[in-house]
């Protein structure tokens, strides 16, 4: 079951969990991928609710974006296995289905074609209404130095910013 929620009353929740970790959910090619971020942006563009989630270019969830411009995101309520974000951060969907590995539950989707994740109940139904690769040379210099530069984990692995028209929001029961 799934309870109607209007975005903007869970908006703190959804901006603090984001940066402890949330899952980015993709469907492509009859394939669910989940993926942990830290980063994003609750916000309004063109007068429409949006959640702006930024993929490395050399995740399969970026390819799996490619395909299918739809994207769920899934924000815990309360305590949430560590091992469900720990693992959806560290390991690839090109290696693993970290759905059936972690015993993930799907639920039906409302309006899009990625389901929700019930283990992280809050959900937000995105569509990808624009996206953005970065510019490296409109990155400040420390920001580039720390994620981006020769010799760190993810040297030159640049995001690609998706804006994703937030089309349904709902806790999963």
């Amino acid at each position: 079951m799934k309870r109607e929620i209007n975005v903007w009353d869970y908006s703190g929740r959804i901006n603090e969990e984001t940066g402890k970790g949330i899952l980015l959910t993709t469907k492509a090619d009859g394939k669910v991928n989940t993926m942990t971020i830290g980063w994003g942006t609750l916000g309004i563009q063109w007068g429409k609710p949006i959640f702006i989630a930024f993929v490395r270019e050399s995740r399969h969830t970026k390819a799996m974006l490619e395909k299918n411009p739809e994207f769920t995101v899934n924000v815990p309520l309360g305590a949430v296995d560590k091992n469900i974000l720990g693992i959806c951060g560290t390991k690839s969907g090109r290696d693993m289905d970290k759905i059936k590995e972690l015993g993930l539950t799907l639920e039906e989707p409302n309006v899009i074609s990625v389901p929700a994740i019930k283990e992280l109940p809050l959900t937000l139904e995105c569509k990808v209404i624009y996206k953005q690769d970065q510019d490296p040379a409109a990155i400040a210099k420390e920001n580039d130095e720390r994620y981006y530069a020769k010799g760190t984990p993810n040297e030159g692995d640049y995001h690609t910013a998706y804006y994703g028209q937030i089309v349904s929001a709902y806790i999963v029961e």
